[in-house]
């Protein structure tokens, strides 16, 4: 699929953001697809090491690049991000090496997921199912944002596309598990939101006190496991690391 860099609908697309910024668009929409070829094009920026490149990010659907005008310009960033893109089908990419798969312990519904009931509901099923779904399937990290750290994970099946609450939760925890959209997020700070709380965990995806402080990293799997409230409870008193009882493996 050949690179775009005028504007065109076809992907992918390439756009300039200010002085100092360009954005690889692969789709207009979130997608599988997309997903990948977003991470695997980040990390293909990062093994080239094009000089004045700053930082890379990526979204739902594409990767941003910041540079250095000082250290480089626009034309010589374009022309390096343009030959990059040449010669792959960016429909059909793998993943980059080096993910991780995490086991993350939660409580679904009663007090931690007080709006599991509703939730599976809207999505035709009943909570036994939901709660089944959500600790077979295992989800990808999408995207990092809103808050510190904080994942976008899927995606989940498609009767899960339910739509985010007409209102707001005024505040649900650190930790919390909520859904929408084919989505979880795993909250990273106590915050509203508009999407529905289904579970609760020890997680702490934003831990400032480490080297590195996000977590998780994009492209990272999470399988959620089930536990009760009361195992919860014990590993929120005596875990230390913020990890939550979680542990991973690198995929392979």
């Amino acid at each position: 699929m050949p690179p775009q860099s005028n504007g065109s609908e076809n992907y992918p697309r390439l756009q300039t953001v200010g002085i100092d910024g360009l954005l690889i668009t692969f789709a207009d929409r979130l997608s599988d697809g997309a997903n990948r070829a977003a991470l695997a094009f980040r990390a293909m920026i990062e093994t080239a090491k094009i000089e004045g490149i700053k930082e890379t990010t990526t979204s739902l659907a594409s990767t941003f690049v910041l540079f250095d005008p000082v250290k480089s310009d626009l034309e010589h960033i374009r022309a390096a991000l343009l030959a990059l893109l040449e010669g792959t089908d960016w429909s059909d990419v793998p993943l980059p090496q080096g993910r991780r798969l995490w086991h993350v312990p939660a409580a679904f519904g009663g007090t931690r997921g007080p709006q599991l009931d509703e939730a599976a509901k809207l999505a035709g099923i009943d909570r036994d199912q939901a709660i089944e779904e959500m600790t077979t399937t295992r989800v990808r990290v999408l995207t990092i944002g809103f808050a510190p750290g904080q994942p976008y994970l899927g995606t989940l099946p498609a009767h899960w596309n339910i739509p985010r609450q007409s209102g707001l939760t005024k505040q649900v925890p650190n930790g919390a598990i909520a859904v929408a959209i084919r989505q979880l997020v795993l909250f990273t700070a106590s915050t509203p939101t508009g999407w529905r709380m289904i579970g609760q965990t020890a997680f702490r995806g934003f831990r400032p006190d480490q080297d590195a402080p996000f977590t998780l990293g994009v492209g990272d799997e999470i399988l959620f496991s089930s536990i009760s409230e009361d195992e919860l409870d014990h590993v929120e008193h005596t875990d230390q690391t913020g990890l939550g009882g979680a542990s991973f493996e690198v995929i392979p």
